[in-house]
């Protein structure tokens, strides 16, 4: 399962129900960082007297200025977390996490992958399939693991690698 086995089985994946969880927790967390860059955007605009900025984020009548918005901050927050831990808030909320086809932490470059990826159209129904898989993992050729089943099934594989090895 892990650098000898050369692959994440799938009694370890996260299941269906945590996945949704951690689409809605982080959907939730990102409005509320939206909302947040929106207060900062009208202070700074108020406290600068340049209002170009609030005008395209706040006061823009247009759905473009909302889906550039959105991008922005869907592209912030998910590059940000997972880069820096390959957990987000809903990840550490339900104990899960982001792994490699070997099991081992992703690199910025694989996070970078699987975030452009959440971009793509109806990528959230990539989920509905049988194995429960997004296309943004799939395409990163990354896995959403429960932490605790991943743990408990490395360390038996280590515990069972170590049986009959003589101590050194």
């Amino acid at each position: 399962m892990y650098q000898n086995r050369n692959h994440v089985s799938p009694d370890v994946l996260a299941s269906k129900g945590l996945r949704f969880a951690n689409l809605v927790i982080d959907y939730i967390v990102r409005f509320g960082v939206g909302f947040i860059m929106g207060v900062v955007v009208a202070l700074v605009s108020e406290l600068t007297g340049n209002y170009a900025v609030y005008d395209f984020v706040v006061e823009s009548e247009g759905r473009l200025s909302d889906y550039i918005f959105g991008i922005f901050i869907l592209l912030i927050y998910y590059l940000t977390i997972e880069g820096l831990t390959a957990r987000s808030i809903g990840k550490y909320v339900t104990k899960t996490k982001i792994v490699t086809h070997e099991g081992l932490r992703p690199d910025f470059g694989t996070i970078f992958i699987r975030t452009l990826c959440r971009l793509i159209p109806f990528n959230a129904f990539s989920f509905f399939g049988e194995n429960g898989s997004g296309w943004h993992d799939s395409i990163s050729k990354t896995y959403v693991v429960d932490i605790n089943k991943f743990e408990s099934k490395r360390e038996t594989e280590l515990g069972l690698e170590q049986i009959g090895k003589l101590p050194e």
